[in-house]
């Protein structure tokens, strides 16, 4: 059987200006591969432009180190921020939950049934209600309970694992406890979080009971980077239900898990196939 070529995932922005797409696709064609899929986008108003390219080294002979020490001249000469991602490798994320598990579970489910492409080595609680769930996925679960004396050394134990795990993305599948602004700084660009995102917006406990009294009409929710300021990261993913009068508060809360679910799964399966991009206080999304 023949072997299928290697593929390979080249993300970058830089300073927009003529000739980006011209050299890239060039470069590419010079080292033997092929372009699979291509997207491109210049933004008017910070003047970046962002590119994700998804190609195959049709020859063969290329290896990641060689292509990325390759690219790194042409890189240069645009000033791009740049990455080059094997396609073959699964990026491997951290999930954190506390008590409510409906994201958990979701992205448990994409993980296990192939269609969320990621390695999971650790999952991570301020409660003990999951740590079943993640043996019966054969995932390693790690009790870290948090209290105001504790919360800087568990905190510090988070990161340690994220370095021993070599974790490319951590997720937020409802873990309800904020996050210090250095933990944030740490993991800035590969922490995700949802949370629900009303017209008009109920914080606090019990939202959904909020919105209830209020007569809301539409509910959802919003999937963003972490950043210090809680809850105001680049949004990477969005989406409503519209609901009505008939609704019990209880009905409410069943749709908003749903919609969290899906605009969470969106996000993370965006991330592990690198197609999100930091403009900013933006992201740029090759769908």
């Amino acid at each position: 059987m023949t072997e299928r070529p290697a593929q390979y995932i080249l993300t970058l922005s830089c300073p927009d200006q003529r000739g980006i797409v011209h050299a890239v696709s060039g470069w590419l064609a010079e080292h033997g591969c092929n372009i699979l899929d291509s997207a491109q986008y210049g933004d008017p108003q910070t003047r970046l432009f962002f590119m994700r390219v998804h190609f195959t080294d049709e020859e063969g002979k290329a290896q990641p180190a060689a292509l990325r020490e390759a690219f790194g001249a042409l890189a240069g000469r645009f000033s791009m921020e740049w990455k080059l991602h094997d396609a073959a490798e699964k990026p491997r994320v951290l999930l954190m939950v506390s008590k409510i598990g409906h994201c958990l579970n979701d992205l448990l489910y994409r993980y296990r049934s192939g269609i969320l492409p990621v390695e999971i080595p650790a999952i991570v609680s301020n409660h003990r209600d999951f740590y079943q769930l993640a043996a019966s996925h054969d995932i390693p679960f790690h009790h870290l309970p948090v209290t105001p004396e504790n919360k800087e050394r568990q905190e510090a134990r988070l990161l340690e694992l994220v370095r021993e795990q070599r974790v490319d993305l951590v997720v937020l599948a409802r873990y309800m406890q904020i996050l210090s602004a250095g933990t944030c700084d740490a993991l800035r660009g590969r922490l995700i979080n949802i949370h629900h995102s009303f017209l008009p917006s109920f914080k606090g406990a019990r939202p959904y009971q909020q919105a209830y009294d209020r007569g809301v009409k539409l509910i959802g929710a919003t999937a963003h980077f972490v950043t210090g300021d809680l809850d105001e990261g680049p949004i990477i993913e969005q989406d409503v239900e519209r609901v009505d009068h008939t609704l019990s508060p209880e009905a409410l809360t069943a749709i908003g898990r749903d919609v969290e679910s899906v605009v969470l799964g969106r996000a993370v399966t965006w991330f592990v196939q690198h197609r999100i991009l930091l403009n900013g206080h933006k992201t740029v999304v090759f769908r």
